[in-house]
This record gives C-alpha cells, sequence and structure tokens, in this order.
C-alpha cells in the first residue's frame, strides 16, 4: 500500500492514507514522500471527500472509514484494481507467481531490464538492494508486478494475480499456503489455473517443470509454454554444473540442450537458480541479449531480507529471512550449508504467519529446521488467531528436532532468545533468523550484546 501511494504521488496525485500502528521504515518512507498519514481511523479523514479510496486488505466491515464509505458512496477499489488501472493498463505486463521465489524472481527481470535500457515499470514485496525500494513507476512499456495469491480487500475475495492482465506470467512453485484464505491444495491450484487461463494466445507462461503441481496447472494454457529446470532434462532452459562458494556460486545454462552461458551471482541456493532461469527465460524471449543479462546478473546485490547479513553477533555472523514455509526454510538453510559446510548453523525461528502458526506443516517444519545444528523456537505470534484444534504444537516440534539430535530450545519471549545466544554463541557461528514480521527487533537485541 505505501508503494503504491508512493507511484501515485510520483504520477501526479494528492495522497493521503490512515493506518492503526504506522511506524519505521515505513512511516519514515512515507514522511520522505511528503503522504500524509492520519494515525488512527475516522471518518473526519474523509472530509472533503477524496476523489479514490484505496482500500487495503486489513479493512474490514465494521471499520469506521468503510463505513463512511459506503454511507457517502465515496469511489472505491481494492490495491490490486488500483494498480491495473493506474499503472498496468496499457503496458506488457510481466506477472511472477508462485508459492516461492516470486520477490527475488520479480527483482532479478526488474534489474535485468532495467540494465538493458529498458525502464520498466514495477511493484515488488520486497526492496530489491539495486534499487533500495520496492517499486519503480518506469516508462510506457513494461510493468513487471509480484503477483501474489492473497486476497485483495474484503469486497474482492480473490487472488490479487487475477487482477494484473498478464502478457507473460511465470510461475516457479506451487505448495499450499495461506490457510486463512485457502483450505486446500486444490482450491490454490484452482485459483492458479485461472490465472493461467488469462494469459492471450500470443502471450507467454513460463514455468519450473521440477515441479508436477506446476506442471499441472498449466496444462489447458491457450498460450506458448515454456520450461525452466534444474531436474527436468526435457526442459528448454535447463541448470547444469551447479557451484556453490562462499561468495556465491556459478553454473551452466542450456538453452534447447546447447551451452548458453555461464552465471556468476552472489545468490546461494538450487531455489535461486530457478528464480535466475525463471528472469533469463521470460529476459531472453523479450529480447534482452545474452551478455546483457549475464552482466546483469554478475551484479545483482540481492533483496532485504532475503539472507541479508544484519551485522555481527560477538563475532558471529547473522542473517535475517523472510522464509515462513517449510520448503523455504529448507532451502535457505540448505544452500547455507553447502556455502559454509564447516560452520555451525543457528536457525531462530518464528511461527508467525496464518500458515505457521497452525499444525498444518507439523512434520515438514521439523524436516526443513533439522539442516540447522541449534534451534531457537520463539513464541507462536497471535496463537488465539489458529483455529481450536489447529495450533502448532512447540512440543512435538522440539520432541521430533531431538529426535534427529538437534540442539532445540523453545522460549516465552525473545529476550530469553537473545540471552540464550550471549551464553552459547561461538565465534564461527553464523545466526539465521526466520520469520515474516519483525521478530520482536530480535537483530538490534543480538548486535547489541557486543556493546554488554
Amino acid at each position: 500500500m505505501a508503494s503504491l501511494a508512493a507511484m501515485l504521488k510520483e504520477s501526479g496525485y494528492k495522497v493521503y492514507g490512515s493506518d492503526s500502528d504506522v511506524y519505521p521504515p515505513m512511516s519514515t518512507f512515507l514522511s520522505e514522500h511528503n503522504i500524509d498519514v492520519f494515525e488512527g481511523f475516522s471518518q473526519k479523514n474523509l472530509q472533503p471527500a477524496p476523489d479514490l479510496v484505496v482500500v487495503g486488505n486489513v479493512i474490514s466491515r465494521g471499520n469506521e472509514e468503510i463505513e463512511y464509505v459506503l454511507d457517502h458512496h465515496i469511489p472505491y477499489i481494492s490495491l490490486s484494481d488500483a494498480l491495473r488501472e493506474y499503472f498496468i493498463r496499457g503496458r506488457r505486463s510481466l506477472v511472477v507467481t508462485g508459492t516461492h521465489g516470486k520477490t527475488t524472481t520479480s527483482s532479478l527481470l526488474a534489474w535485468i531490464f532495467q540494465r538493458a535500457g529498458r525502464n520498466p515499470g514495477f511493484l515488488i514485496g520486497g526492496i530489491p538492494k539495486n534499487f533500495d525500494r520496492g517499486y519503480q513507476v518506469g516508462g510506457d512499456e513494461y510493468f513487471i508486478v509480484e503477483g501474489d495469491e492473497y486476497d485483495s480487500a474484503y469486497f474482492d475475495k480473490v487472488a490479487k494475480f487475477l487482477r494484473y492482465i498478464p502478457d507473460i506470467g511465470i510461475i516457479n512453485h506451487l505448495e499450499f499456503d495461506h490457510a486463512d484464505i485457502y483450505n486446500s491444495l486444490d482450491e490454490i491450484k484452482l485459483a492458479f489455473k485461472r490465472f493461467v487461463n488469462l494469459i492471450p494466445r500470443n502471450g507467454l507462461l513460463a514455468i519450473c517443470s521440477d515441479f508436477q503441481n506446476v506442471v499441472e496447472i498449466s496444462q489447458k494454457a491457450f498460450c506458448p509454454v515454456l520450461t525452466f529446470a534444474i531436474k527436468d532434462q526435457h526442459a528448454v532452459w535447463k541448470a547444469e554444473d551447479i557451484t556453490i562458494g562462499v561468495k556465491g556460486m556459478r553454473f551452466d545454462v542450456l538453452y534447447k540442450g546447447d551451452f548458453w552461458g555461464r552465471v556468476k551471482t552472489t545468490l546461494s541456493g538450487e531455489h535461486n537458480v530457478r528464480n535466475i532461469l525463471a528472469a533469463i527465460a521470460v529476459s531472453h524471449h523479450e529480447g534482452i541479449k545474452r551478455n546483457e543479462i549475464l552482466r546483469a546478473l554478475s551484479c545483482f546485490a540481492g533483496i532485504k531480507r532475503r539472507l541479508e547479513f544484519k551485522g555481527l553477533v560477538k563475532s558471529a555472523e547473522l542473517y535475517d529471512d523472510f522464509g515462513h514455509h517449510p520448503t523455504a526454510i529448507r532451502e535457505t538453510l540448505s544452500g547455507f550449508r553447502k556455502k559454509y559446510s564447516s560452520r555451525r548453523i543457528w536457525a531462530l525461528f518464528e511461527p508467525r504467519s496464518a500458515t505457521m502458526r497452525r499444525n498444518i506443516f507439523q512434520r515438514e517444519l521439523a524436516e526443513a529446521l533439522q539442516v540447522a545444528d541449534v534451534i531457537l523456537l520463539a513464541p507462536i505470534h497471535r496463537p488465539d488467531k489458529a483455529p481450536a484444534g489447529q495450533i502448532l504444537s512447540i512440543e512435538k516440534l522440539v520432541q521430533d528436532l531431538n529426535s534427529e539430535h538437534r540442539t532445540v530450545q523453545n522460549f516465552q519471549s525473545i529476550d530469553e532468545i537473545v540471552q540464550y545466544v550471549k551464553r552459547h554463541i561461538e565465534e564461527n557461528d553464523v545466526l539465521i533468523t526466520f520469520s515474516n514480521g519483525g521478530f520482536g527487533g530480535i537483530h538490534e537485541k543480538l548486535i547489541d550484546l557486543d556493546k554488554q
């Protein structure tokens, strides 16, 4: 919402908004863009009436402002519809979807297109370090958007990506997620099938053919389907000879069975190989030259909160990752394990998302976390939000990890975790935090240990 507000401001509109809890860095971001924010919701914030109200998906009936909007017939719209009508329509729309890899793949595409002089518009859920912001109004030709399957607004309970009129769609991975929105994997598959059905005949669908769920939903596409993979030997774009080192990784790219180029990147992990292949496939399809693609990949700086180095904790390295799904956590830890095989890896995990606070992935979560040597478990965030009988069992998680001979501890507060780290951390260790929220300010608290 903040990025959309900034894009509208840059486009010449007067923009202001309301929220119940505005704090840095978003409050700072909005202030820097001269966007006024009302603290709390009040009908007075809508007097005089604006020309249009963009309603975020945290707003529900009963909110004072939405009730005023409805009573007085003030025009309103969802974020996804606003993005489509003000920034996507009339451009070539590149929509990156999937359970994993959306932010990284979108950021890679944006950077490749930028370096190639295409000046793309984009809206991305994370912050690519090459741009230092998650959006760009850009020129008139392209718009790249991270298309997630979460719903748009209380009055628009369908996946956001169904609103983005895709010319090119990317699907990297597909698993069950968003347990507060979807009841089953089949429901998620249906949303993705509807997305595929939106792409025109002269468009393109790029899929990772390593995953059967992705292959399945692409079967009835009306557009050409372009495959990329690590394992599928028949994929059009394929990666081979993957080498992961301390400074990143390199691998060979094959196109239709022939050597196309060698990628060198600071990113690590097989999941990022697939993200890069997706970006290469689409960039090549859109006529960007091989040397331009490879140069852009070599200087791609990554994304904030995607295995982002935060600082030192008594000489041990501290990283932060947005991972909040077992697959993402496992891939991140496995990639780091290959990069630093001799180091003791700590995984600090906060069960925070709607899916992770439930027991849907009880076993899979243990299997993901056991890649680490030491696992510290924070309290479940808002356990009251989990349906009765479906809450994640921390006790079972500890038991399963103990059976794999891992060092595991659960805690009642973030400060307890910090104190445990203080007592047990060693110089060559590395810590990785996993949460889709702020994790109670744990990074600052850990880094401040050096000052104590």
